[in-house]
């Protein structure tokens, strides 16, 4: 049996240009949301959180720290001086296990502990599922021998993960967090630019990603202009739990 299809022109220019409008739209978009690399959830299932619902002036200042033992303190000092608490820090467990009496600082300051695994070596989406349930159970294990229990929210290795790795993390009863706000300092690219990549399009709801490791030479110099920013701007800075609580994750759905 032989099919013809009569083509009309006509239409066929409109439909290509629709298709086009349809790429160059879906462009834009990846454009706009590439620096939240890959925030998702699942239809009716675990969510990825990079930000709050926004509905009140309140932010979330985060600090990664994974390596080193030269810049946690002093950005520490800068909070503390600037009369901010209930930051959340990100810590490798065996980067918390080597520094003790860093991590009883953090929580004697009032900041918030979230989990960014335990030997932060690998992307989780480089590692096969039963080993990045062993780290994350694994740092779970550290902190609480260091003290510090409870905890919910993890920030998976260099900020990457995917469905399987929400699937982990959510039966294990851990929620993963992003951020909206990437300051780009462990790039050392000047403390005024570093400042601009936070101030620029600050909202309600954005959780900020900062660095403590001592790859973050410019942070501490940055932080009294990001903190003066946010309160001239009315922000209230709250601990990532805090933000969240009761509030509708924003994601994008793993299809």
């Amino acid at each position: 049996m032989n099919f013809f299809f009569i083509i009309n022109g006509k239409k066929l220019k409109q439909t290509a240009i629709i298709l086009i409008a349809a790429f160059f739209t879906a462009g834009i978009l990846y454009i706009e949301n590439i620096s939240y690399q890959s925030v998702f959830s699942s239809k009716d299932g675990p969510k990825a959180i990079y930000k709050g619902e926004g509905n009140e002036k309140e932010i979330a200042l985060t600090f990664d720290i994974s390596w080193g033992d030269e810049k946690a303190i002093p950005i520490l000092d800068v909070l503390k001086e600037n009369g901010i608490s209930g930051a959340t820090f990100f810590l490798s467990a065996s980067w918390a296990e080597r520094h003790p009496q860093i991590v009883e600082r953090i929580t004697k300051d009032g900041h918030e502990i979230g989990s960014m695994g335990y030997s932060h070596e690998h992307s989780y989406t480089e590692m096969e599922p039963a080993k990045v349930r062993r780290d994350i159970l694994q740092a779970q294990d550290a902190f609480r021998k260091l003290g510090v229990k409870n905890i919910q929210l993890l920030r998976p290795p260099n900020g990457s993960f995917n469905k399987e790795i929400l699937q982990i993390a959510n039966s294990l009863g851990f929620t993963i967090i992003h951020w909206s706000v990437d300051s780009h300092d462990w790039m050392s690219p000047g403390k005024d630019i570093i400042v601009d990549n936070v101030i620029k399009n600050l909202k309600g709801g954005d959780i900020i990603l900062l660095h403590a490791s001592d790859s973050a030479k410019q942070t501490k110099d940055a932080l009294p202009d990001i903190i003066q920013h946010i309160k001239n701007e009315g922000y209230e800075n709250k601990t990532v739990s805090q933000l969240i609580t009761n509030a509708k994750a924003n994601s994008s759905e793993i299809k």
